[in-house]
């Protein structure tokens, strides 16, 4: 059965750059498209990038492009997410999830089954 675990998060001032990486275990991250969600208070999770297996390529929602990175290590079994000119509508708890969905609908968290503990991002204006 397939596990995530995550790494990275923290507080930091606007402008500046975090890491967040999601490790998978109990099997091949070949097998899974891995996707970052986000979650801010009061507000509804919320796709922000993925590694889509099928076609091997990276996707990001429009506020994030140019600012976030995903980054695939299959030989680590993990997906990273770099975030750099970080802004205060960043902030949330970010959470990476494992599943196989289809292209038209890998931006819907209810395609994925596994997902990891979460990881608050902090952003200070």
């Amino acid at each position: 059965q397939v596990q995530l675990a995550e790494s990275g998060g923290g507080l930091v001032q606007a402008g500046g750059s975090l890491r967040l990486s999601c490790k998978v275990s109990g099997n091949s991250l070949s097998r899974y498209t891995v996707a970052w969600f986000r979650q801010a208070p009061g507000k509804e999770r919320e796709f922000v990038a993925a590694w889509f297996r099928n076609n091997n390529r990276m996707y990001y929602t429009d506020s994030v492009k140019d600012r976030f990175t995903v980054f695939k290590d299959t030989g680590k079994n993990t997906v990273d997410l770099q975030m750099v000119n970080l802004k205060s509508e960043d902030t949330a708890v970010y959470t990476c999830a494992a599943g196989t969905p289809i292209l038209s609908s890998f931006r819907l968290p209810q395609q994925y089954r596994t997902w990891g503990q979460g990881a608050q991002v902090t952003v200070s204006s």
